[in-house]
């Protein structure tokens, strides 16, 4: 017999050989029915999948996103499935996986497909999904493999790959029909994938790399009803309306050319939002006793190899020659971090030592997953590093643990927290991921933090706790993270005064970041919005709008006065009426306007419109001012007057 431990540390004994679709008709025949998948000792499973030892064992159904993953991952196999045969002949499947919501399939097809199409496919996939066909999975040799996918260029370059490393492969078929290269996890039969709705066509290169064919690439999703999925559709209008590179593009933010994909250009209006949050970033810290470095943005090949970044991370960095010599552009400020460090001796009175940089760094991105400020190949990371004596760890975690709170906040952000453990590929020893890796857990269980361990997912160099920030919509975003880390301290031979004299005292190191990426965390500021910033954020935050030129004077000498305090303010003194001008105001986002008439200018008054559509006559402008300063000195998120 084995020991099966379920969720809530129950312990359930069975004999060897029992599968998870079995177990979980032992729990009950409705969980059974609602069974996509298993997680067996934190790996993702088919439900067919035999079980010989002691695990830790749960069901996974849609309401969690690895069943979900399961669904939408068989879902793609029956986007192809239905492709071939409305198409056969004139499709050859190239590659696509689930994502996290939803999934995708790359097609090479003389036939350009549309929008228009996506009808007679889902109803072929309604048609695959009603047979209810079984998917299961085989292991055949790399050579029947080729005989299987003969003709099929794509597979064929996969197989070749395989065969260097293994004599075998997996196979998923769907009923007697259909057949694919695959790994899984997969449900068990097309029954259980839902109701299927295709979301949107694009081109992407083969393997993402610019050099091969653009195929083109269909993305979609499916929900156990159709009830549930005609509510994500209302959410995706939602999302199009938010869509940050729209609202970039309408409100002069940013822009992003052919000629530098992945390379975002700021616009004045946008970089004046990116420079407050690097100033609200610089108070906060200097508040919080961080001393602030910058570091090179190209270093030589030596400096990654300690790092471990040349042998672990080379395929994301892009790298160049000078003078015969090979250097690297920084990926991540930390190894520079690390050699200003290691400029003078520290004592252990010094420790702990916060050190932040708004670095700049460049990685090299696949082009196919480029997405406007989400996923870009430059960008600048708030880093921080914190060096530490041992006993210091848990307090500098929970010093952070209250720095992000207060820093979310700011923007009304709630999240979520998850646990990275350590990776396949890591350097550092047992003990030494232990410790850290128990330290994060402590903190959080001492807070009574509710938290996800994602198994396998932290840094190569340490374990790691990541916050996933909810936006106005429910999505996540992974944003902040505090990676703690024994391995770079030693590669760098950081070393630290004790107060015993020696100087051969090794310091523990924290790295975080807080926005991640300021690209990145601006993209979902856009979204979180609509555009509709906070006034301390706002590009524009007082537009003037003038009756006639009559009033223009006085119009300017309010301009003038609000200006001279600090506040980003211009009038509009354009021949045009206004309501027109409110309307363009309102669609530049403006939070603030502010009309004058002949009567404003008796009344030395300003006729108040916030863009929430609120209205007051006769409003003294001094008055407003310092209500404005004030609110934008406290980076509020409303407005009221």
């Amino acid at each position: 017999m084995i020991k099966i431990e379920l969720p809530d540390g129950s312990i359930k004994e069975h004999k060897k050989g029992i599968t998870g679709l079995e177990i979980a008709q032992s729990i009950g025949e409705r969980l059974a029915m609602a069974a996509l998948a298993v997680e067996i000792d934190g790996e993702v499973k088919d439900t067919s999948f035999k079980i010989e030892k002691d695990v830790k064992f749960s069901i996974l159904t849609f309401k969690d996103l690895k069943g979900q993953m399961a669904a939408w991952h068989s879902a793609e196999h029956v986007l192809t499935q239905a492709m071939i045969r409305l198409w056969p002949k004139k499709v050859e499947m190239a590659m696509g996986p689930a994502i996290k919501e939803g999934f995708y399939f790359d097609f090479d097809s003389d036939r350009q497909f549309t929008p228009e199409d996506f009808e007679k496919i889902e109803e072929e996939m309604k048609k695959i999904i009603k047979e209810d066909l079984s998917i299961t999975k085989e292991e055949i040799s790399v050579e029947e493999a080729r005989k299987l996918f003969e003709g099929n260029k794509y597979k064929l370059e996969w197989l070749d790959e395989i065969e260097g490393r293994d004599n075998s492969v997996t196979i998923y078929k769907t009923g007697d029909e259909f057949a694919d290269l695959c790994k899984g996890p997969h449900v068990s039969s097309t029954g259980k994938i839902g109701v299927p709705k295709l979301l949107k066509l694009a081109g992407a290169y083969w393997r993402g790399d610019s050099k091969n064919k653009m195929l083109q690439r269909i993305y979609g999703i499916t929900f156990p009803k159709q009830k549930e999925l005609n509510k994500y559709i209302e959410n995706l209008k939602e999302i199009e309306k938010r869509d940050h590179r729209k609202i970039g593009k309408d409100l002069g933010l940013f822009s992003i050319h052919e000629q530098g994909p992945g390379f975002p250009f700021f616009l004045p209006n946008g970089l004046i939002i990116k420079n407050e949050l690097i100033k609200f970033w610089r108070e906060l810290h200097r508040e919080k006793g961080y001393q602030e470095i910058s570091t090179p943005q190209i270093l030589n090949r030596s400096l990654w190899e300690t790092s471990g970044h040349w042998e672990n991370y080379k395929k994301n960095m892009y790298t160049l020659k000078i003078d015969d010599e090979d250097f690297a552009i920084k990926p991540m400020n930390c190894p520079g971090g690390m050699l200003v460090y290691n400029e003078t001796v520290h004592s252990y009175k010094e420790l702990p030592l916060r050190v932040g940089e708004l670095g700049v760094v460049h990685r090299h991105e696949l082009s196919g997953t480029l997405t406007g400020l989400f996923r870009v190949r430059v960008f600048t990371q708030d880093d921080a590093h914190h060096f530490m004596i041992e006993k210091q760890m848990k307090s500098e975690v929970q010093f952070l643990m209250e720095l992000y709170d207060e820093v979310y906040s700011m923007f009304g952000f709630d999240y979520d927290i998850e646990l990275s453990t350590r990776p396949e590929k890591s350097i550092g020893t047992d003990e030494q991921w232990e410790l850290l890796t128990n330290t994060l857990k402590d903190v959080l269980d001492k807070n009574q933090t509710k938290y996800k361990i994602n198994e396998g997912d932290g840094a190569f160099y340490g374990p790691k706790i990541d916050f996933h920030l909810k936006d106005c919509l429910g999505r996540t975003w992974q944003c902040g993270t505090i990676q703690l880390d024994m391995s770079l301290p030693e590669r760098f031979d950081l070393k630290y005064m004790g107060e015993d004299g020696s100087t051969e005292h090794r310091p523990v190191m924290l790295h975080r970041v807080v926005y991640g990426s300021i690209e990145r965390f601006l993209g979902i500021l856009i979204e979180h919005f609509a555009g509709k910033f906070p006034i301390w954020l706002s590009p524009v935050q007082v537009r003037i709008l003038t009756l006639n030129d009559n009033v223009n004077d006085y119009a300017n000498k309010i301009k003038k006065m609000y200006f001279d305090a600090g506040i980003r303010a211009e009038v509009d003194i354009r021949a045009e009426s206004i309501p027109k001008k409110v309307r363009d105001a309102q669609l530049q986002k403006v939070p603030i306007m502010l009309t004058v008439g002949e009567k404003e200018v008796q009344n030395n008054s300003v006729a108040l419109r916030t863009l929430d559509g609120d209205v007051k006559f006769g409003v003294n402008p001094d008055e407003l001012l310092e209500k404005l300063k004030e609110n934008i000195k406290e980076r509020e998120l409303n407005f009221q007057f």
